[in-house]
């Protein structure tokens, strides 16, 4: 019985997920994203990302904490998350699409070295609903895109998978004591060979990258421009965060923002254009998490907060629950995209607000 009622529900999210394939005439206004929800938990926030009335939301990871290598015990609990409620209403009101982060890879900040990945990835596929033509079926690796809206006001969703071909971290001594900001237990691994995406998938990103869109929306599972906290991050492989910003820059794409999760905190980050490593405009990454699962030390005043590193952080970290929106006035003369982070209530707390002739080299 538990295995046709999940068969069920993953025929029905095929079909939402085939319904974004078709909206191609119709511009995206507003996306709704977030990452790290525990599927055996309340999820209450899901009430006021579907009062939002996204068109489309995207999952960045660790949509659900399966840390198993029996795919038996994986299905279940995304079986779980499928009969939240609140993530019943919001596959009614619009499609969703995902990439994968750790805990449901399968391991606790796990990379290539997870031997089953490849099992792994069919069971993921199965949770989004993918037909059996989709060509994640017979490639290695998540990573996946897309372009919605039509000529003018297309958007490109554009999802890495930053852990299939990922080399393994690299455990270390931070100088650093409490409260100095260093909170993690990794140092960077500056091995010629490290990578996060592998060769194939780099090939493949810059051919994304030269897909006409007018704004680029890329989503990492893990944070890309915070550098120094010393937990899982592209920073911990140095060589190939240099060689994304590189990439972008030299593809010459516009209207490229960033997405990520993981942390179970969220915060808005920017790195400048004209800086020794930005792309030729502002690169903003808003990081949103958790949906369910809040972080930092919570005060007697019942206040989170935690203090880290980030030298390319705008304002200030949000510890509790939340979750994101990129929301885009196409009406404006020069369209205007708010990048924003939400409380359980909806309440935007962090917000980032940009126009398309500002994300130009």
């Amino acid at each position: 019985m538990v295995h046709f009622r999940f068969l069920s529900l993953v025929l029905f999210v095929g079909l939402m997920v085939g319904r974004a394939g078709v909206a191609g005439d119709k511009p995206l206004e507003r996306i709704s994203f977030g990452s790290c929800a525990k599927q055996d938990k309340p999820q209450p926030i899901w009430d006021a990302i579907v009062a939002g009335k996204p068109e489309l939301f995207i999952f960045l990871g660790d949509n659900i904490y399966g840390d198993t290598a029996d795919m038996a015990v994986l299905r279940d609990k995304y079986r779980l998350l499928h009969e939240q409620p609140g993530f019943i209403r919001l596959k009614e009101t619009c499609p969703f699409v995902a990439t994968w982060d750790d805990h449901d890879y399968g391991a606790d900040d796990s990379g290539a070295e997870y031997a089953m990945r490849k099992e792994s990835q069919q069971v993921f596929l199965d949770f989004l609903g993918a037909p059996a033509d989709d060509i994640r079926r017979t490639r290695e690796g998540i990573y996946w895109s897309h372009v919605y809206g039509p000529v003018g006001k297309r958007i490109q969703v554009i999802l890495l998978d930053a852990r299939y071909f990922r080399s393994p971290l690299k455990k270390g001594f931070d100088s650093r004591e409490a409260g100095e900001g260093y909170r993690g237990r990794y140092v960077p691994n500056t091995d010629e060979s490290a990578t996060v995406l592998g060769e194939i998938q780099w090939k493949w990103l810059e051919e994304q990258l030269k897909v006409p869109a007018e704004l680029r929306v890329i989503g990492s599972s893990y944070q890309v421009l915070s550098n120094q906290h010393g937990w899982e991050m592209w920073g911990n492989f140095p060589k190939e965060r240099a060689r994304l910003f590189r990439v972008l820059k030299e593809s010459k794409a516009e209207g490229v923002v960033m997405i990520s999760g993981d942390r179970h905190l969220a915060e808005i980050a920017k790195l400048d254009g004209a800086s020794g490593e930005g792309i030729g405009y502002p690169l903003v990454e808003v990081t949103s998490s958790s949906l369910n699962q809040p972080s930092g030390n919570l005060t007697k005043g019942g206040v989170r907060f935690a203090n880290e590193i980030n030298p390319y952080r705008e304002g200030l970290t949000y510890f509790d629950v939340n979750y994101g929106n990129i929301l885009v006035d196409w009406t404006a003369p020069d369209p205007v995209v708010r990048l924003q982070v939400c409380d359980e209530q909806g309440t935007v707390v962090l917000q980032h607000r940009t126009t398309l002739s500002q994300l130009k080299p």
